[in-house]
């Protein structure tokens, strides 16, 4: 088989993407995260950085949003079950998403994890762009992105990727 310019230029590129996206999506997590810098529900300031040590499940959300409120209670539950040996969970209202209905439904689904809103949409541009919901960032303890999932948890996998990491 006689090989042209194009045919591997091609293959030069082709084996360029799939080692750009091996590093990116590396199960160590090779990816620095973003700050996540944000004002809480009670107006408090949140960081990433004052989570330095602890895993940390970044989720968007929004309360429009079905598959959202289906994963609040297993978000809730996974919460309970690790926040005593470390996790931290942020919840990132997006930022079309009204402060008043955000605030309604945390006190009514009594979220015990902190809210971020989002308001001017600048954490959901760190994180890739985030435009749909929901989709979940772990980052590990050392602030490297682990997992990065649009759509529903797969609860099981995040528990045992949450164990590896306390």
């Amino acid at each position: 088989m006689k090989l042209n310019k194009e045919t591997t230029v091609a293959g030069i590129v082709l084996v360029l993407v799939v080692a750009l996206a091996a590093v990116w999506f590396m199960p160590e997590g090779l990816r620095a995260a973003p700050p996540l810098v944000g004002k809480t529900l009670d107006g408090r300031t949140l960081t990433l950085q004052h989570y330095q040590g602890k895993p940390v499940l970044v989720t968007f959300w929004a309360t429009t949003c079905p598959s959202c409120i289906e994963e609040i209670p297993h978000l809730v539950e996974l919460y309970r079950d690790y926040k005593p040996r470390g996790l931290e969970i942020i919840g990132v209202a997006m930022a079309y998403d009204p402060p008043e209905q955000v605030r309604a439904l945390v006190n009514q689904r009594q979220l015990p994890y902190p809210i971020v809103l989002d308001s001017q949409g600048q954490i959901a541009r760190e994180f890739d762009n985030v435009r749909l919901t929901p989709t979940s960032v772990l980052v590990s303890p050392d602030g490297r992105i682990t997992q990065y999932r649009l759509g529903l948890l797969d609860m099981p996998q995040l528990r045992a990727a949450v164990e590896a990491m306390l």
